[in-house]
C-alpha cells in the first residue's frame, strides 16, 4: 500500500483527561479535532432541545436532563455558574462518574464520525486507529488493564480496528523522526505528566506523575475559592511565566505551576538515575515537550532552568517545544498507526 493510501486508513487519537483530539492525514497535509472531554447537564425541555439540535450542539437526553458534552460543555457550565463533570481522572476513566464510559462513547462517536454500536454496519474493511494510553505512575503499580481494554473494546465496536500506544511515545514518535526517533518525549496534559526515553523508536523507560494541570487548577482554585474551571479558563488565557501579576488568581496559577515543573524535573532525573539499562548514546539526545499545560509563554525556559539546577545523568542536546504542543501525542498515535497500515 503506498503512502497515500495508508493515509485515509488510519488515525491517530489522543485520549486526554481534558481533551481528545483526532488526527488525520491526507497526502502531507495533517487534519486535527480537539473536543474537551467534559460534559454538563442543563434542565430538560423540548425547546431546549430543539434548540440545540438545530445549533448542532452535541447532546443526549438523560433523565430529566439534557446532556450538553465536548466543547460546547463549557459555555454551558459558565452560564449555569456549574462545574463541568469529566469522565477521566488522571489519565483513565473515573469510577467515581457513573456516566464516564457512556460520555466517551459519545464524545468519540461524534468525533469519528460514526453511529454508536448498534445502529450501524461496522466498516469494512476496518480502518486502524492508534490510542493513547498514560504509563504507569513512577514508583506505583500499574493499574491501566481497565481503561485500555474498556477503549480498545469501544473504538472496535464503533467499527475500527484499535491499538494502543504510551502518551509520552507518542511525543517521540510526532516529534522526533529527525533524530530517528531517539530522545525523551514528555506530555503535559490535564491529569498527569507522560515521560518516554526512546532509542531508535524503542520506548526504553516511560512514567508518569500526577501533578499536570489538573493538579494546578484544583489547588488554584481552593486558595482562590474560584471554581476549577474558571481557573483553567485563566490559566490557558492568559498565564505566562517571567511576569509580575497584580492579579492574586494568576500568582496563585504560578506558585502550583512551579510546583508542578519541579515534581516532573525530580521525577526524572530519580528514574533515570535509578535504571541500570539505559543505553549508551552515541551523542546527546533531544527532549521535546507538549501538551496543553506546556503552552503558556516560557514554559520551556522555566523547565531547562529547573532541569539545569539537577545533575541528570543524561547528556541533552536540546530542550524543545512541539510544534503543536495540543496535537503532537495524536500525531505521533497517527505515525504509528500509518506504519501499521
Amino acid at each position: 500500500m503506498s503512502q497515500n493510501e495508508a493515509s485515509g486508513t488510519a488515525q491517530g487519537l489522543d485520549v486526554g483527561t481534558s481533551r481528545i483530539v483526532a488526527a488525520r492525514r491526507s497526502g502531507a497535509e495533517y487534519s486535527y479535532d480537539a473536543q474537551l472531554n467534559a460534559f454538563v447537564g442543563i434542565p430538560y425541555s423540548k425547546l431546549t432541545l430543539d434548540a440545540l439540535l438545530r445549533e448542532n450542539v452535541p447532546c443526549t437526553v438523560e433523565a430529566h436532563q439534557i446532556i450538553v458534552h465536548g466543547n460546547e460543555s463549557e459555555k454551558f457550565a459558565g452560564l449555569l455558574n456549574a462545574e463541568i463533570r469529566r469522565p477521566m481522572n488522571r489519565g483513565v476513566l473515573d469510577p467515581k462518574e457513573p456516566d464516564s464510559l457512556k460520555m466517551i462513547r459519545e464524545i468519540l462517536s461524534r468525533m469519528l464520525g460514526t453511529a454508536l454500536p448498534g445502529l450501524q454496519k461496522p466498516q469494512t474493511p476496518k480502518k486502524k486507529i492508534c490510542f493513547t494510553v498514560p504509563a504507569p505512575p513512577l514508583g506505583a503499580a500499574d493499574a491501566l488493564t481497565y481503561h485500555e481494554a474498556t477503549l480498545r473494546q469501544t473504538l472496535d465496536e464503533l467499527g475500527f480496528e484499535p491499538s494502543s500506544i504510551n502518551e509520552g511515545l507518542a511525543v517521540v514518535y510526532g516529534e522526533l523522526e529527525d533524530s530517528n526517533y531517539t530522545g525523551i518525549g514528555i506530555s503535559c496534559g490535564g491529569g498527569l505528566c507522560n515521560v518516554c526515553l526512546a532509542y531508535l523508536s524503542v520506548p526504553i523507560l516511560s512514567f508518569s506523575i500526577p501533578k499536570a494541570g489538573d493538579y494546578i487548577d484544583l489547588n488554584a482554585a481552593q486558595v482562590t475559592g474560584e471554581r476549577a474551571n474558571l481557573v483553567r479558563l485563566a490559566k490557558e488565557d492568559a498565564f505566562h511565566f517571567n511576569g509580575f501579576f497584580e492579579n492574586k488568581l494568576q500568582q496563585v496559577i504560578g506558585v502550583y505551576y512551579d510546583d508542578m515543573i519541579r515534581s516532573l524535573v525530580v521525577a526524572l532525573k530519580e528514574a533515570f538515575a535509578r535504571t541500570s539499562s539505559l543505553p549508551k548514546f552515541k551523542r546527546p539526545i533531544p527532549l521535546v515537550l507538549s501538551g496543553g499545560t506546556a503552552l503558556p509563554a516560557g514554559f520551556r525556559d522555566r523547565f531547562e532552568k529547573l532541569l539545569w539546577e539537577q545533575e541528570f545523568p543524561i547528556a541533552v542536546s536540546e530542550i524543545r517545544l512541539a510544534k503543536d504542543p495540543l496535537y503532537s501525542t495524536a500525531k505521533g498515535a497517527l505515525t504509528f498507526a500509518l506504519s501499521e497500515a
